[in-house]
């Protein structure tokens, strides 16, 4: 009796296991973007240098709940352990930087757009996951 093997079909990702690896690559992305030649960059609020994969996280102004800001690049930026861990974020310092940054009222803008339901397919996902590996890749030194 022979048995006929059907081939099995990929899994695709679980939803939470994408917005994981979007939140990896994403990271990265936010790490990598202002680095010096050297893998260094300067923390949002305190200044503090530090190599990108060292000591360096993505912090974000709107917190990630938010899925409106979540990947809003403006939203995000380098923070070190310090400020994003251990001092909240260090929200005031990091609106006044935004604006500083970016344009006056942009930190309000972003508190606006953070209230926001914005609903992200799996499919969605997977295109900023394309889109950021892609950029990533031309900023690995």
């Amino acid at each position: 009796m022979n048995k006929k093997t059907i081939p099995k079909t990929k899994k695709k990702p679980s939803r939470s296991k994408l917005v994981k690896k979007l939140d990896n690559i994403f990271s990265q992305y936010i790490r990598l973007r202002e680095a010096d030649n050297t893998g260094f960059v300067e923390c949002f609020t305190c200044g503090k240098r530090s190599h990108w994969k060292r000591g360096m996280q993505a912090g974000h102004f709107q917190s990630r709940r938010h899925y409106a800001t979540r990947w809003d690049e403006r939203n995000v930026q380098n923070q070190c352990v310090g400020c994003n861990m251990f001092k909240g974020g260090e929200q005031f310092l990091f609106a006044k930087a935004l604006d500083n940054k970016y344009h006056e009222g942009l930190s309000d803008e972003l508190y606006v757009t953070a209230q926001t339901t914005v609903k992200f397919s799996n499919l969605d996902i997977e295109l900023l996951i394309t889109k950021y590996q892609y950029i990533v890749k031309g900023l690995v030194k």
